[in-house]
């Protein structure tokens, strides 16, 4: 089964910018969907945006459209969610899922650790 490991978390003040990475343990990572999600302190698990495994379909939750740009390099088994504008809500765990781009967390087979992200004002 693939595993995805995420990377590129950290402390950022509001209004700065971060890129996450997830990668992928194998090649067929490139024929998969991906979402990224995030849970804060005392939340459910939030989705956050999902690319199709060609990259030519993307999708994002309103709080994040226009701020957030999630893409994918299929040939480094990559996938890559640019944080802009971040707000102090935005702090949270992210997680990069596979294979679909189902808002729905549930409904993903394979999750990373996760990657903290603290936004601070």
């Amino acid at each position: 089964q693939v595993q995805l490991v995420e990377s590129g978390g950290g402390l950022v003040e509001a209004g700065g910018s971060l890129r996450l990475s997830c990668t992928a343990s194998k090649r067929i990572f490139s024929s998969y969907a991906m979402g990224w999600f995030r849970q804060a302190p005392g939340k459910e698990r939030e989705f956050v945006a999902a690319i199709s495994w060609s990259g030519s379909n993307t999708y994002y939750a309103d709080s994040v459209k226009g701020r957030f740009t999630i893409s994918r390099d299929n040939a480094k088994n990559t996938g890559y969610l640019q944080m802009n504008s971040l707000k102090p809500e935005d702090t949270a765990v992210y997680y990069c899922a596979a294979p679909y781009t189902t808002t729905r967390a549930n409904e993903y087979d394979v999750w990373g650790q996760g990657t903290q992200v603290t936004v601070s004002s």
